[in-house]
């Protein structure tokens, strides 16, 4: 059949008035049946019009057994005398017949799906390569309209769409798609070009396509637009669980019906890692997620631990370092899936249709981490070596990720830990303030900062408060604040002032700057410090500040405001001095000392949070801590961006009658009178049992005064939960403690008081100096 010729002869009414064998042949019709009917009663469709004169081009004529022959057709004009035509002579062919040539040979072996269909989307041509895509013989669908033999779908009308454009626009289409077909068991990508078939005289008469399989050059482009987008998705915190997440919700379920990631132990703790065991292997579920409702698949609860085998796709993967695929029918995937229905909740198999895995391990930095396992179910393919490539390079990024969040919750540990052993933890007793305190640490991803905060005891009943924010964040931050808070400590113990201690500070954050390394660039290392000197006797605040908010004051009556003062630079700077604010407080005053991280943020206004602040230090609270949260909860953001240090402090006032004063003259004889005078004040206060090492203190130190300072002289007594006896004198030279040889006549009084009483010290004031001693009183006399 396929080098049978066809001949007719049709007159000017369209009659067939010829009929050869070879028409008879590829019709089944003989010619006593054809001769003297109409040519029309003989094709199955209507032929498209044409032009006058000789044409060439498909025919689909009704065969005798009654289904339609698609044939090539060649009509030209017999005319007449006149010159015009009296009929026409055909000859056909059956489309094959163009196989016989080189041409016809290139179409039908191409390596791509081609097609040629008329101006009525009806088959005119296929090449094997289409067929095996329709999966049916040419044959079966030449000259049948391509709707008719494809299901009703979106790509089926897509398809039909395009045709119907290039047969009306004339003008030829390329476009891509992912669709299945007739033959195919999974859908493919497609790289489809059609283009309009044309008669010499520009007529449109067919529409020829050619469509590649593209399938492996999209599923490259799609694995590289999910490496792509995991640079974006994965590790937007530094949070191990939520990185682990993110690898879950970009992988399912695009890449596999179900994925899993597990740790193993020590990732999630502080120790160092282990050698990868040989054996079975332990690993932590810390996230999973599925394409169904429920993560039917999983075998392990989020939390819990598993023990995978030595055959296991986790244990090969973390063994030998690459990625693992088994897929169905393979003993070790038959094994697997049996023991991981084994652990199904109710035995129940939750794993039906799985036919592909692939593990791969989870490896930074040289170290390994765990393992993530892909599934698939619903996807028809099983994993190939591009998707382990694809799998590995992806699970090395994650991996990364993931020991990002781990170091960070690491040092984030080490700071905190270091942060609160340095910070107060139980602030002592003060009968100058009641205190209450708070210290939120950022959970920003730069770490943790430096803010710190202290209370100090001083001598007289006084009480230094101090808050510091260093600069920066992490250990170095936290290791600079852990310097900065003993230096004031110490700096508070020779009891200066607080513009005096700050100039020191300064000083030394200078000096730490250079000797770390920082150079000119002394900011690095700067910090702020607000310090605050409460005396309860005098009802005094003294303050300075280095680069730090000013305080906030409540006062009794229930308004705020904030405290006036220039707070010098920022410690570190040197060379610009600080200024000491006094001030006089009602008893009770609530003094807020807090760092920046509280009013400042990139997104708030400063002087909007410190109004808030103000505000929500006057909401009425039972305590000082109650007041402590509704001003955190009233001021902070949800997420706070910094660290947050709030110090509240209210002032307490010791009356006249807890302190009693008496200028003394410079004159020996006088100190009896004097130790009498302090010991008849004890008397009146109730402390006989103290009166004994009093007199001998009072005795001392008058006489070294009288002896060794300068006009004029006062003894102080203050009765707080200590003792206090104080001495002060003109001159500015402080007294030294020394171990008396055996024929000295002095130099033992010093050091009796100092073995009788809890402590005692000097500090310097405006007018000279002041020597004080504390004795320890009994909390429950007689």
């Amino acid at each position: 059949m396929e080098h049978v010729v066809a001949a007719a002869v049709i007159d000017a009414h369209g009659i067939v008035t010829g009929w050869s064998e070879g028409a008879r042949l590829l019709t089944g019709h003989a010619a006593e049946e054809a001769v003297g009917r109409a040519a029309a009663d003989l094709l199955a469709e209507d032929p498209p019009r044409r032009a006058d004169g000789e044409w060439t081009g498909s025919v689909v004529v009704r065969h005798r057994d009654g289904h339609p022959v698609t044939l090539v057709v060649t009509a030209c004009p017999v005319l007449g005398a006149d010159a015009r035509p009296t009929g026409f002579t055909l000859t056909a062919r059956p489309p094959e017949t163009a196989e016989a040539t080189l041409a016809g040979r290139a179409f039908q072996q191409a390596s791509m799906s081609m097609s040629v269909f008329d101006t009525r989307q009806r088959y005119l041509r296929l090449n094997e390569v289409a067929c095996k895509v329709m999966g049916v013989p040419e044959e079966v669908l030449l000259g049948r309209h391509f709707p008719d033999t494809v299901r009703e779908e979106e790509h089926s009308l897509g398809f039909n769409w395009h045709l119907r454009q290039v047969a009306e626009s004339g003008r030829p289409i390329r476009y891509e798609s992912w669709t299945g077909a007739p033959s195919l068991n999974r859908e493919h990508a497609w790289t489809t070009q059609m283009w309009p078939v044309r008669e010499p005289s520009g007529e449109v008469v067919g529409v020829a396509l050619a469509a590649f399989d593209s399938t492996e050059q999209y599923l490259a482009r799609q694995r590289l637009a999910l490496l792509n987008e995991a640079a974006a998705s994965i590790g937007t915190t530094l949070d191990m669980v939520r990185t682990t997440e993110e690898v879950v919700d970009l992988l399912v379920p695009r890449f596999a019906d179900f994925v899993s990631v597990d740790l193993l132990d020590w990732v999630l703790g502080a120790d160092e890692p282990p050698p990868v065991p040989d054996g079975e292997v332990v690993l932590r579920r810390v996230a999973h997620g599925s394409a169904h409702e429920g993560t039917p698949e999983a075998a392990v609860r989020l939390g819990e631990t598993d023990v995978h085998p030595p055959f296991s796709p986790p244990a090969r993967a973390l063994r030998e370092g690459r990625a693992v695929r088994i897929q169905a029918g393979e003993p070790d995937f038959m094994r697997w899936l049996a023991e991981r229905n084994a652990r199904s909740p109710e035995g129940r198999s939750h794993r039906h249709g799985v036919h592909s895995v692939i593990s791969v391990p989870l490896r930074a930095r040289g170290t390994t981490l765990g393992v993530l396992v892909g599934v698939r179910i619903a996807h028809a393919d099983d994993y190939e070596a591009d998707d382990a490539v694809f799998a590995e390079e992806l699970a090395s990024r994650a991996a990364v990720c993931i020991d990002n969040a781990r170091r960070f919750a690491r040092e984030r540990t080490t700071a905190l830990a270091l942060q609160h052993s340095l910070l107060p933890r139980g602030l002592p007793g003060q009968a100058a303030v009641e205190v209450a305190h708070r210290y939120l640490p950022s959970g920003s991803t730069a770490g943790i900062g430096g803010d710190w905060f202290d209370v100090i005891p001083l001598s007289g009943s006084r009480v230094a408060l101090v808050v510091g924010d260093v600069v920066g964040h992490g250990i170095p931050s936290t290791a600079t604040m852990g310097r900065l808070c003993m230096a004031v400590r110490t700096l508070a113990d020779v009891d200066l002032p607080p513009d005096e201690l700050l100039t020191h500070l300064d000083d030394l954050v200078t000096h730490l700057a250079a000797y770390d390394g920082v150079g000119e660039d002394v900011a690095e290392l700067g910090a702020t410090c607000l310090y605050a000197v409460y005396d309860p006797v005098s009802r005094r605040l003294t303050l300075a500040a280095a680069g730090h908010p000013a305080p906030a004051l409540v006062l009794p009556d229930g308004t705020s405001e904030l405290v006036r003062m220039t707070p010098g630079p920022p410690l570190g700077v040197g060379g610009l001095p600080f200024e000491a604010v006094e001030l006089e407080l009602p008893e009770g005053t609530v003094v807020a000392l807090y760092t920046d991280g509280l009013i400042e943020d990139r997104d708030r206004d400063v002087d909007r949070a410190t109004r808030e602040l103000c505000s929500a230090l006057t909401a009425p609270a039972a305590t000082l801590d109650a007041l402590c949260d509704s001003v955190i909860k009233a001021v902070l953001p949800d997420e706070p961006g910094d660290d947050v240090a709030l110090l509240l402090a209210r002032t307490r006032a010791l009356g006249a009658d807890r302190v009693a004063t008496w200028d003394v003259a410079p004159d020996p004889a006088l100190v009896a009178v004097t130790r009498q005078a302090a010991t008849e004040q004890l008397t009146a206060w109730g402390l006989e049992e103290a009166a004994f090492v009093t007199e001998l203190v009072v005795s001392e130190l008058v006489t070294n005064a009288i002896r060794y300072g300068a006009p004029p002289i006062q003894l102080r007594l203050i009765r707080d939960r200590n003792l206090i006896c104080e001495v002060s004198d003109g001159s500015s030279t402080s007294p030294h403690l020394r171990r008396a040889h055996a024929f000295d006549e002095g130099g033992r009084g010093l050091l009796l008081v100092a073995q009788l009483t809890q402590r005692w010290g000097s500090r310097q004031t405006d007018r000279g100096k002041t020597i004080w001693a504390e004795q320890t009183l009994d909390p429950h006399p007689g």
